[in-house]
């Protein structure tokens, strides 16, 4: 049973969903409809039955397929992007935690700040996919002197990244990482640079426009035949019937706008945000839980 009311309360939920930008639209349709139907009982002859089969076809195939596929492919590449960031870093974390060794409290205080830099990469990534900037997110985090460097720079993630490979070359010069060590760790972070190129890659390829433009045009025509496809036999009908279907075929293009750039702060984009906060959240468990031993002097 609470399947079902979360399901009806779904169906009815505004936030989230398209009806605010497709419902203009969806009124530009009913009200030409209206014209055509009004049209059609003044006595002219208005039904063109070629359209039933010719622009459906080339309409659905192009809209539905191409634009769907599309958009939900990016999205779900800018998932999987993020996932291996958030999966690279927290197995970055756990490497550190065991393989560096701590000879000194100088060493265990410089390996937590090295710590604290991977959900500041994942923060510093957000902000730079939502071209915001550098803000108080990642005061806790960091250095006053590494935020402040990190407002100079054009691509903060890489330069997290370049603090890290210093951290880890560091330890490696003075003995408290092993070579096989660091290569891994080394690839780790690789991979969470990776995943940041993926996203930027995502952002800066739009939908081509010729074929944004093309499928745009094809909607209208078929939302604007749809009254002379039916006003002969349905009359009034027509009139509810097209906003309908306009409705529907306006929802999936305007859905494909949405999460074709996946990384805002639009209820349908990627939860970046909670992303974020899981990265602080398991990186500070690991520093509690891996509690510091009795150092020498």
């Amino acid at each position: 049973m609470g399947k079902t009311r979360t399901w009806f309360r779904n169906a009815i939920q505004l936030k989230g969903s398209v009806v605010g930008e497709v419902f203009p639209r969806t009124v530009i349709c009913a009200l030409f409809a209206v014209l055509v139907t009004v049209l059609q009982l003044a006595g002219y002859q208005l039904e063109v039955p070629i359209l039933t089969n010719l622009l459906p076809s080339i309409v659905l195939s192009l809209l539905l397929v191409f634009r769907t596929n599309t958009a939900y492919e990016r999205f779900w590449e800018g998932r999987k992007a993020w996932g291996s960031l958030i999966s690279n870093s927290r197995n970055l974390a756990r490497l550190m935690l065991v393989a560096i060794s701590e000879d000194y409290l100088l060493d265990r205080q410089t390996k937590v700040e090295a710590m604290r830099l991977l959900p500041a990469f994942a923060i510093a990534t957000k902000q730079h996919l939502r071209h915001a900037p550098v803000d108080s997110q990642l005061e806790d985090l960091l250095t006053p002197r590494q935020l402040q460097e990190l407002k100079t720079v054009n691509v903060p993630p890489l330069l997290i990244a370049l603090w890290l490979n210093t951290y880890l070359q560091n330890c490696f010069e003075k003995g408290n990482l092993d070579r096989y060590q660091l290569t891994e760790m080394c690839r780790m972070l690789a991979d969470m640079v990776t995943a940041v190129g993926i996203c930027e890659r995502i952002q800066r390829t739009p939908i081509p426009l010729a074929y944004a433009i093309h499928l745009k045009q094809l909607l209208l025509i078929y939302c604007l035949s749809l009254p002379f496809q039916m006003v002969a036999k349905m009359g009034w009908y027509t009139v509810p019937l097209t906003a309908l279907i306009g409705f529907t075929l306006l929802g999936i293009e305007e859905i494909g706008n949405q999460i074709e750039d996946p990384f805002g702060n639009d209820p349908n984009d990627l939860p970046l945000d909670d992303l974020c906060n899981i990265m602080i959240r398991n990186i500070d468990d690991l520093i509690r839980l891996n509690e510091p031993k009795q150092y020498a002097n």
